[in-house]
């Protein structure tokens, strides 16, 4: 018995050690490629550049425009996703019937399982027309429509995190609003969203990161132009897009332009890796503890 168990844990700990190794090798990668390219391209051109077009004859290395379509597009998706996944939680946890919800949250979970191909298709030959009947200046390719789109697709995330947050809010707490007169409104939103707000902000967090890294959604419906702007009708490149544009071209391997893959991917890897340490800090230092 004593060895099956020794069997386990060192099963258990090889376990462990692979996803660490995993990791260490991705950053490992990163950097060594990040490295070369930034002896060729100095720091502060390629963070605080305007222009971006690695590709052309007369290169310029600002990485400035894909972060801008990459913030642009994050922040129209989570102007969709906040609210409508708060709100959804809020009637999952305080209103839903139990025989609702069991029903309605792996409906509404079945959104996370379609793939962001689909999702990408989606945002490019049904809502771009479709919102280009209101908005008739609204390009082909645009942020607007990609960042709806992946809103909904983080939809999910958001509500299923925020419920289980709200689901770990001790009774008492709402059986005492009630007592002191609350109405069911006043006591979701003044007793048990404050009380879950680490679970809540953790999941927000999440989300952001999520957005931030999507990547199909805005290489097929964002378009592949790199310009500075914030205007959410005009065609944009995120980081992601990029990385996928250049992955699936003709640029000879250890060429400077092929190190541009590397120097972005470690850009929107410090982006979400400060994200999720934002999310993790947040889920401690504003934790409710109950006895």
């Amino acid at each position: 018995m004593r060895r099956f168990e020794l069997l386990i844990e060192r099963g258990l700990f090889l376990c462990a050690l692979l996803s660490v190794g995993t990791t260490v090798g991705i950053i490992a990668v990163l950097a060594g490629e990040t490295v070369a390219f930034l002896r060729e391209v100095p720091v502060a051109a390629f963070l605080f550049g305007t222009e971006w077009t690695p590709l052309f004859a007369n290169p310029r290395f600002g990485v400035l425009p894909l972060v801008a379509g990459t913030v642009l597009v994050s922040a129209i998706a989570m102007l969709v996703a906040l609210p409508m996944g708060l709100l959804s939680a809020i009637y999952l946890s305080e209103y839903a019937h139990p025989r609702v919800r069991r029903v309605v949250k792996p409906i509404l979970e079945i959104l996370a399982g379609v793939p962001t191909v689909v999702y990408g298709y989606f945002a490019l030959l049904f809502v771009t027309p479709l919102l280009q009947r209101a908005v008739p200046e609204l390009a082909g390719f645009n942020a607007l429509s990609p960042g709806i789109v992946m809103g909904i697709m983080i939809l999910p995330l958001v509500s299923s995190l925020a419920e289980d947050a709200m689901q770990g809010v001790p009774r008492g707490l709402r059986e005492g609003s009630y007592a002191l007169g609350a109405t069911k409104m006043q006591t979701s939103l003044r007793v048990v969203v404050p009380a879950a707000f680490s679970g809540i902000t953790a999941a927000f967090i999440l989300a952001a990161s999520r957005a931030v890294g999507e990547t199909m959604i805005v290489a097929i419906a964002a378009g592949q132009q790199p310009r500075l702007t914030w205007d959410p009708t005009v065609p944009i490149e995120t980081m992601t897009a990029y990385i996928v544009q250049v992955s699936l071209g003709d640029t000879p391997q250890g060429t400077l332009e092929y190190r541009t893959i590397f120097a972005v991917g470690t850009l929107l890897f410090l982006g979400t890796f400060v994200l999720n340490l934002a999310s993790a800090w947040l889920r401690e230092r504003y934790r409710e503890v109950y006895a």
